[in-house]
């Protein structure tokens, strides 16, 4: 059995869920499944306990001697990068005197947030989901947000600083690698191939049967109304999803380029 690890957001359950409730040929595979945050998955996969794993694809950069990546899972596309934002008006010039909320040492949204803001030091790591209600609270002046609450900040009354997927995209021409299915090489050519199978069809499934999924979706989506599931759904899981093609590769071998250019791997590798 191989023990999977993924988050609980709506992306991951949507296009996991074939393959966690037998729905499509597993070709004799069987899976242990854990869910966890985004930057938990990125220190499991550090620790190296996992077989099969999400991570963000700035860990994968880090992890690349011992993973690889599988061709079907990715979330990468236009228009879904991280935003960074703040309850007080403020331009990227002021980043770097104001204390800002990261939502994990080792998520692509970091590293974006480096490449845009490098003159930025005063930084608070903590969960994404803890990050709106720490610039409310006046915890930090700013924050980079993830996933859905890139739906909800508004609502709240906060304001975008700048849109770290648009500063990637206006950088590179490239969609924005978010993150990526992960499984360990030692598994051997033959699981790893099995394995790029089946995360395919599963994949393929969640295209072709979109109901089917929404179940396990809202099992395990915080306190999200449908809409937003959809709205998440739709947003992260897309063609680089189903298969990384050439596209999906070369945006991710320049984030690989940009990062080793800036040094930043071994930086942030190295901050508490």
């Amino acid at each position: 059995m191989l023990s999977l690890a993924i988050s609980p957001c709506p992306n991951d359950t949507f296009i996991f869920d074939a393959i966690i409730h037998k729905r499509i040929d597993l070709e004799g595979l069987s899976f242990n499944i854990q869910l966890h945050d985004v930057e938990t998955l990125n220190h499991k996969a550090i620790d190296g306990g996992m077989d099969v794993i999400k991570v963000s694809f700035f860990t994968y950069l880090m992890l690349q001697q011992n993973f690889i990546l599988l061709d079907s899972g990715s979330a990468m596309g236009f228009g879904n990068g991280p935003l960074l934002i703040s309850k007080n008006e403020y331009t990227l010039d002021d980043v770097p005197r104001l204390c800002v909320a990261i939502p994990g040492q080792y998520t692509t949204a970091h590293m974006l947030f480096r490449i845009a803001a490098p003159g930025a030091s005063n930084k608070k790591f903590m969960l994404f989901s803890e990050i709106e209600d720490a610039i409310l609270t006046g915890q930090v002046d700013a924050g980079v947000i993830i996933h859905e609450n890139r739906f909800t900040y508004e609502q709240r009354g906060l304001k975008k600083i700048t849109d770290l997927g648009s500063f990637w995209e206006k950088l590179t021409g490239s969609p924005i690698p978010l993150g990526g299915i992960i499984a360990r090489k030692e598994l051997g050519y033959d699981i790893i191939n099995k394995l790029n199978r089946v995360m395919f069809r599963s994949v393929e499934y969640a295209f072709k049967h979109p109901e089917a999924a929404m179940p396990f979706v809202k099992k395990h989506a915080r306190e999200m109304d449908e809409e937003v599931m959809k709205k998440h759904i739709g947003l992260y899981v897309n063609a680089n999803t189903l298969s990384l093609g050439t596209g999906g590769r070369v945006a991710l071998a320049k984030l690989q380029k940009i990062a080793t250019e800036k040094g930043l791997i071994s930086e942030m590798t190295t901050e508490s």
